[in-house]
């Protein structure tokens, strides 16, 4: 008579599937969204904002025709209505990722809950976002801020084609995409693409077809002596802080640069040289 195998204790089993709970890597938290004005997308769930910090539209000087038009396309998105996905480029510390913050909380005080903002990097699972997103009754922004692909980063821009265009993994209809590059082609380019002996023009006309996927093109350009000033203006004079045009100007020439982003950090040194907080 062959002798049959003794089965382990029943302790020594709990043991062991506890072990391997312990080992497994616990599941993404849910994520409930429609509590909150923006989210943060970290490739498995996302992380909750409380408050959507971003400056008014009122002080928001020299990029009116770019606000305008971004104001109204969120407003149309917030309320259910056809809205287009969004290429904000152009130079640094121009506005684009404020003035789309700023916009969805207009559009949120407009329409309480109807709209959401979702943050995320182009190589961050989106298609799982998608999924997550679809059928939410709520309508919804996805953020990719600052995007730019390497020359050789070919599938990077195929994958974003393919969320604009109606491909296997697009965004759902309550999403549109906003992405703000310092470059209107997003693909890097090189003078060497103008050198092509059989078309000059197919390469660079290529890295361009990705920016006409998108519905809403907007340039943000470097802004003149007067925008620059007129952006210290409106800041200095909500926040009740004297400020002198000519030591704005050294400001901004010690720096290399005029932008919204220059003048709100000389707004920031006049509130610190004065004792406020901002």
């Amino acid at each position: 008579m062959i002798d049959q195998p003794h089965s382990l204790p029943e302790t020594l089993l709990t043991r062991i599937a506890e072990a391997l709970e312990r080992l497994a890597p616990p599941a993404p938290p849910q994520v409930n969204w429609l509590t909150h004005p923006a989210y943060v997308w970290l490739g498995q769930t996302a992380r909750a904002v409380e408050r959507l910090e971003a400056p008014s539209l009122p002080l928001m000087r020299g990029i009116d025709a770019q606000k305008a038009a971004v104001v109204d396309n969120v407003a149309r998105l917030a309320r259910g209505a056809a809205a287009h996905d969004m290429l904000l480029w152009g130079s640094r510390g121009m506005g684009k990722s404020a003035v789309l913050r700023a916009a969805v909380n207009a559009a949120d005080a407009a329409h309480p809950g109807a709209i959401a903002l979702v943050q995320a990097m182009p190589d961050a699972s989106l298609p799982l976002l998608f999924a997550q997103l679809r059928g939410v009754p709520r309508q919804f922004l996805v953020l990719l801020d600052d995007l730019g692909f390497d020359a050789g980063d070919a599938e990077g821009a195929r994958l974003l084609r393919s969320w604009l265009e109606g491909g296997v993994e697009a965004r759902p209809a309550n999403v549109r995409l906003a992405v703000t590059s310092n470059r209107r082609a997003i693909v890097e380019r090189h003078m060497s693409e103008q050198d092509d002996p059989i078309n000059p023009r197919d390469a660079v006309d290529d890295r361009l077809a990705l920016a006409d996927r998108f519905g809403l093109s907007l340039g943000f350009h470097a802004c003149n002596q007067d925008d620059y000033l007129a952006i210290i203006a409106g800041y200095c004079t909500e926040l009740a802080l004297p400020y002198d045009a000519g030591d704005a100007l050294e400001w901004s020439k010690r720096r290399g640069s005029r932008s919204g982003r220059v003048a709100w950090q000389y707004v920031n040194e006049l509130a610190g040289r004065a004792g406020k907080a901002l």
